[in-house]
């Protein structure tokens, strides 16, 4: 896995770019990527646009605030390979009060492989949705 120079921001928009190797524990028996491994690629990509940001998952929770995915949505274009290089493009598409948007493109090369966001909501230690505190909106919103 590899980062290109990212978190751009414009319009209030992040976006990474990350590298990701399948490897043969990715895949079913046909060497064909298991439909559900796109998620963890998806949890890579939102994982390395916040660390590019320059806030950890980590941070978040160490802080009590926790992002649970709410709402995932994948459209298979193409089967990606044992040993593609994949590259994962996130952004952010929204940002609300309580809830945030991630969208992601997955590539082999110039082909498209997946398409599909996820929701999040905000939540603290007590498991209660609640507005994302000002150091991780800022993070969100590109400021």
């Amino acid at each position: 896995m590899s980062n290109e120079k990212t978190a751009t921001r414009k319009q209030q928009q992040a976006r990474n770019v990350t590298y990701y190797r399948v490897i043969y524990g990715d895949c079913d028996s046909m060497a064909i990527v298991y439909y559900a491994n796109y998620l963890k690629f998806f949890e890579i990509g939102r994982t390395e646009l916040l660390r590019e940001a320059g806030l950890t998952y980590r941070q978040v929770e160490g802080r009590g605030f926790f992002l649970p995915t709410t709402e995932t949505c994948l459209k298979y274009i193409k089967p990606a390979l044992y040993d593609d290089l994949l590259m994962i493009e996130t952004t952010i598409a929204f940002v609300k009060k309580a809830s945030s948007r991630f969208d992601y493109a997955i590539y082999r090369g110039k082909d498209i492989v997946v398409r599909g966001y996820t929701i999040h909501a905000c939540l603290d230690r007590d498991n209660k949705i609640v507005r994302f505190p000002d150091f991780l909106l800022n993070v969100l919103k590109g400021e």
